[in-house]
């Protein structure tokens, strides 16, 4: 057992303990081994040396993410604690050895993985693509798997934000008759991206990654003019936007971004289907390297039994 102090140096140590000393009694708990005590910018530690040294790591740490970050949370002390293993190598994305598609733990521990041939395949091709586009009937699982790709991602630190967007194709006319204000308008285009989020990230922390704009859900139309680095985005409904709009989201990945594409060519909602740019936009991009295209199908739908059937019928119509 040795001693070991810590001087925080041009930063308020309230910044980084807390209020009431919230922050930095979650940390200290992190360390049983370790007596910590905080007097004003001293940190004064007792323990064994390894376990000092990796104190001494996440103050820095914290110091450090303090100055990009107007408030420290809550979720920035857990933050600290994932993926310890792959602190050397953010940014660093590899394909799992995981023979069971395991790709994320949601909520009181579900597992979420990939369950079908085509699941399984976007889960492998987000790994050696950027851009993938993910097109198929409802219920096949395309945007859930999306989004928990991505939730996977920001957790192992692979990207630093996640956007999902969608196109409000009612932002028009009947928009402007419902309550509230602009969020409050279109949160019901948004609710579906919502609800797979909170299947998989705890509400309070999930309140708290929007809220510092690490998790955004916007429409389609706050895109544009901006440029989305190191984030992981995904654009749901994609069938519901104009071969104009198909373009303006693309071209706005900037470096180290993962885009995927998501829709359904039967469900397009437009006035004049003619007007959905998916297609072509798939027509136009397929020849290129670094852009995968997958194709869902009846086989993939992994809701009630009865959907398959249904899917069947209407296209028997059709």
């Amino acid at each position: 057992m040795i001693e070991k102090k810590i001087i925080l140096e041009e930063i308020d140590p309230l910044d980084i303990y807390g209020v009431n000393n919230k922050l930095f009694n979650m940390l200290k708990n992190r360390f049983p081994k370790i007596k910590a005590v905080a007097r004003g910018s001293e940190i004064l530690l007792e323990g064994p040396p390894d376990e000092l040294v990796l104190f001494e790591d996440k103050i820095n740490a914290l110091v450090h993410k303090r100055k990009v970050k107007s408030v420290l949370t809550e979720y920035d002390i857990d933050e600290l604690f994932e993926n310890n293993d792959r602190s050397a190598e953010i940014g660093k994305v590899e394909m799992p050895n995981n023979e069971d598609y395991i790709i994320v733990y949601g909520n009181d521990g579900r597992v979420i993985k990939a369950r079908t041939p085509h699941q399984k395949r976007l889960v492998k091709d987000y790994y050696q693509n950027d851009l993938i586009f993910a097109i198929g009937p409802a219920g096949t699982g395309k945007t859930y798997t999306a989004i928990a790709l991505a939730v996977r991602a920001l957790k192992n630190r692979e990207v630093k934000r996640l956007i999902l967007t969608r196109p409000a194709v009612e932002a028009g006319e009947r928009l402007g008759f419902l309550p509230g204000d602009l969020k409050e308008k279109l949160d019901p285009y948004l609710q579906p991206l919502y609800d797979a989020l909170g299947d998989m990230i705890p509400a309070k922390r999930l309140q708290m990654l929007m809220e510092d704009g690490i998790i955004q859900i916007a429409p389609l139309a706050y895109m544009r003019g901006r440029t989305l680095d190191r984030a992981f985005v995904i654009l749901d409904e994609a069938q519901n936007t104009s071969l104009g709009q198909l373009k303006m989201f693309l071209t706005r990945m900037g470096s180290d971004a993962k885009f995927i594409v998501t829709g359904d060519a039967t469900q397009i909602d437009l006035p004049n289907k003619r007007d959905s740019g998916l297609v072509r936009g798939v027509e136009i991009l397929k020849d290129i390297r670094g852009i995968s295209i997958i194709e869902f199908g009846k086989e993939d739908i992994v809701r009630h039994p009865l959907v398959t059937k249904i899917v069947d019928a209407f296209e028997k119509e059709e």
